[in-house]
């Protein structure tokens, strides 16, 4: 099937039933009951195999840098890590995604992805004596760096199917992947530039990793992340998914090769102000469209729902839009005993209810109408306690 554009969302089709509202609510005991999250057991079985990998790492750092050059390096690269963190939380912020797969998705990145380069950079150099520097760099770092975060990406694509809803979703993952991918990547540069050359030295690296460049492997793995994002919002399985990976993972590699290219061919301040602050800028207009799409889509759905009598017309104003989220917040907190909390419940429930019907409508999320059930008793519940005098 052909798509209008690369932002279009399919239709629904023959909408999926919704229950009117029960008059009155149902009541505020069944609604607390928790929403099933469950991840895939392949994400289970992944993490633990991190671990060992994990251990190695760190006896890695620890021979080879020595434990002091290994600290500063950890304390050093912790700092654009923390910037990109806030900065993927932020984009984050419409629809949460669960704080375990965040987690997985850094560890992937920190972990598996540098394990896997630093084996592949082995293998090459015990078959081939090693590679020229300007090859290693432009060639062979993008695309086996690239495959191996774009492999942490499918393994939440196959195992968190109900958790990747979309391209921000995509984006998300991709972006903290490469966040931990850097973090581990800094921690060795800087590591290094502490025993070349002292304080100077790692000065100077900071200032070209740290604050000109802290986004760099974010924006490339996002590219694959946007990729199988589109492919989760037209309900593909992983075969079908992997026609968007190839291009998603294409656009990273090449990204990457440009990033490390301008260091080795050309002058890099010049590169890097014509090319990668553009790119940049570009990137951040479309995350911001697609912020945009998100929020079309939660009133699209909440008007289904507010249609049946589960929420009035200013309610799905309010849930769709920055502003009367801000709003709404501001007005919990003013209500005695500051009702900040049950009010943030409320919008982050009633969002992955717009995002629950999305699913069902699409056909992939066989356990969508039990979630759905749980999600509206939730939203009524904390209805009533924001309403309660």
């Amino acid at each position: 099937m052909s798509y209008p554009s690369p932002l279009w969302q399919p239709g629904p089709g023959e909408p999926a039933p919704i229950a009117d509202a029960p008059r009155p609510p149902a009541p505020v005991a069944a609604a607390l009951l928790p929403i099933s999250r469950r991840g895939g057991a392949l994400l289970w079985v992944a993490a633990v195999l991190l671990v060992p990998v994990l251990a190695l790492l760190v006896l890695y750092f620890v021979r080879f840098l020595g434990p002091a050059a290994s600290i500063v390096g950890v304390l050093l690269a912790a700092v654009p890590f923390v910037v990109v963190w806030l900065a993927v939380r932020l984009v984050d912020r419409w629809e949460p995604e669960p704080r375990r797969l965040l987690a997985f998705a850094v560890a992937w990145g920190a972990i598996a992805s540098v394990a896997i380069a630093l084996g592949v950079d082995a293998l090459l150099a015990f078959l081939a004596g090693g590679l020229p520097d300007a090859f290693s760099a432009v060639v062979q770092a993008p695309i086996v760096e690239e495959v191996a975060k774009g492999a942490g990406l499918l393994l939440l694509y196959v195992g968190a199917r109900r958790s990747f809803d979309g391209p921000v979703d995509g984006i998300v993952y991709g972006a903290l992947i490469g966040a931990g991918f850097a973090f581990t990547e800094n921690v060795q540069y800087f590591a290094v530039s502490f025993i070349e050359g002292g304080a100077v030295q790692v000065g100077g690296v900071f200032f070209l990793r740290a604050v000109l460049s802290p986004f760099a492997h974010v924006m490339f793995t996002s590219l694959t992340g946007f990729a199988l994002g589109l492919a989760a919002r037209r309900s593909l399985r992983t075969a079908a998914a992997l026609r968007y990976v190839f291009p998603g993972l294409i656009g990273a590699i090449v990204l990457h090769a440009l990033w490390n290219g301008s260091a080795t061919f050309f002058n890099f301040f010049e590169v890097y102000a014509t090319l990668q602050v553009p790119l940049f800028v570009l990137f951040i207009l479309g995350i911001l469209a697609l912020r945009r799409e998100e929020a079309r889509l939660t009133r699209a759905r909440l008007g289904e729902y507010a249609a049946a009598g589960w929420f009035t017309a200013q309610e799905v104003d309010m849930l769709a839009t920055g502003t009367g989220r801000r709003s709404a917040l501001a007005w919990a907190r003013a209500q005695p005993g500051d009702r900040t909390a049950v009010m943030r419940t409320f919008i982050r429930d009633a969002t992955a209810l717009a995002a629950t019907r999305q699913r069902a409508l699409s056909g992939r999320d066989a356990t969508a109408a039990a979630q759905e059930s749980a999600l509206l008793q939730r939203t009524t519940a904390a209805r009533a306690a924001l309403l309660a005098r």
